[in-house]
């Protein structure tokens, strides 16, 4: 809080990225600008007595040379690449938690869904050694929060901490409660999210949400806003950032200031039947009040892109009723990652940082039909050249989640 009652505006210093079509932040935006995907068959596991088999999966890679060895046994698959997302975040900030005062940096992310996979290898433990029930179900309950924990005691950030589980949405919700952190006190927080559990349990309970795609096409398996959408594709990955208190962060010399968060809103759909609307606009509005923002100020909307013609539909209707249609440019590339649950929100503000640093609205690939014109100026095909200064970023949850939030360009 200022001198004069304005609360201050944290800025992001570092940027993260682990995703199916790039394993770094430069990897992955090369990829975006180009159009490549990283929704493919599954690999992990054998998918061919699933009604869906492809997913955004990112690629086989050799953790050995990412993490210290001494990491490998005692992490799975989930949390190495969320060490490898902080470890890249810290390194563009040139920031060291150790060479910071005790308790001055904190940890919170999101997760949802990567305790499935890691709570099926207890379970097969289990099965093929014996033991105690109550070690698998205590070890799949404590996963949730294992992300912050490791990248806490690998980095020695005795600060604040913890996970919030969202679905979709959870991502947005982090950055939220690392920002009230900030605003209380502590001097910098890794904050975002990386999910994503490909693995026969996971898969099982994913796909009996009825909203996943059971297309074996790559190129048309998820395409939001297309009269041809049938559901989403899942991925793994995410982004994680390094948020600062703009005063402490300009003290130290920061490398970047990507940009600060200016506005947060989040809400809850009303029960099915009771014909109220649903929640996403209000969280829109919310957002842009805190941000002291006009509809007319945001460049561009990155959308929450449920790939379901229901979900789609409110969506648009929502992004017309408050900026009028078309608008504002809209875009989702999550088309090349498939929707990365906790982790594919924290992935769209990386997204928006990189595109307002270069000046350019990334592609919706593969929408050849879109279903929503008279609402939608969605950019498609190619990237559109464009000054961004403020954008928007929108997630839903499974369950009824909605959050928004805005970011502005660093000056």
């Amino acid at each position: 809080m200022t001198a004069t009652g304005v609360q201050t505006r944290p800025v992001i210093t570092g940027i993260g990225i682990v995703a199916p079509n790039g394993m770094s932040t430069d990897d992955y935006w090369s990829a975006v600008l180009r159009g490549d995907s990283g929704i493919r068959r599954i690999t992990r596991f054998d998918p061919s007595s699933y009604p869906a088999a492809i997913a955004g999966e990112i690629p086989e890679y050799d953790p050995a040379g990412l993490l210290p060895n001494r990491l490998l046994p005692q992490t799975d698959r989930m949390t190495r690449l969320a060490l490898i997302a902080a470890q890249e975040a810290l390194r563009d900030a040139d920031a060291d938690p150790a060479e910071m005062p005790p308790f001055a940096c904190g940890v919170v992310t999101s997760a949802s869904a990567g305790g499935f996979e890691f709570g099926q290898k207890e379970l097969q433990a289990l099965w093929s050694q014996g033991g105690k029930f109550v070690s698998a179900y205590q070890s799949f309950a404590w996963f949730y929060p294992v992300n912050t924990g490791q990248i806490s005691i690998r980095h020695g950030m005795r600060g604040p901490g913890s996970a919030i589980v969202a679905e979709g949405a959870g991502g947005l919700d982090a950055i939220a409660k690392a920002r009230r952190h900030l605003r209380a006190g502590t001097s910098l927080m890794v904050t975002g999210g990386v999910d994503g559990s490909l693995s026969p349990w996971s898969w099982l309970c994913i796909l009996r949400s009825g909203r996943i795609s059971t297309s074996s096409d790559p190129h048309s398996a998820f395409v939001p806003f297309d009269r041809r959408a049938r559901g989403a594709v899942v991925g793994e990955g995410g982004a994680l950032f390094v948020m600062e208190d703009p005063d402490r962060a300009a003290e130290r010399g920061a490398a970047h200031r990507y940009g600060e968060v200016l506005g947060y809103g989040t809400t809850f759909d009303p029960r099915p039947g009771t014909g109220r609307p649903p929640g996403l606009r209000r969280a829109v509005e919310l957002a842009l009040a805190e941000a002291r923002t006009e509809p007319s100020d945001i460049d561009v909307v990155f959308a929450d892109a449920a790939g379901s013609p229901e979900l789609d539909l409110v969506e648009a209707e929502t992004i017309a009723s408050v900026f009028g249609p078309r608008g504002v440019p809209v875009t989702a590339t999550k088309t090349l990652t498939g929707r990365l649950l906790a982790g594919g929100a924290p992935l769209d503000v990386a997204t928006a940082l990189l595109s307002m640093r270069d000046g350019v609205i990334p592609a919706t690939v593969h929408v050849d039909s879109p279903a929503y014109e008279d609402l939608l100026d969605l950019v498609r095909d190619v990237p559109r050249e464009q000054r961004v200064s403020t954008a928007l970023v929108l997630a839903r949850g499974e369950g009824g989640y909605n959050s928004a939030l805005v970011v502005r360009k660093a000056t």
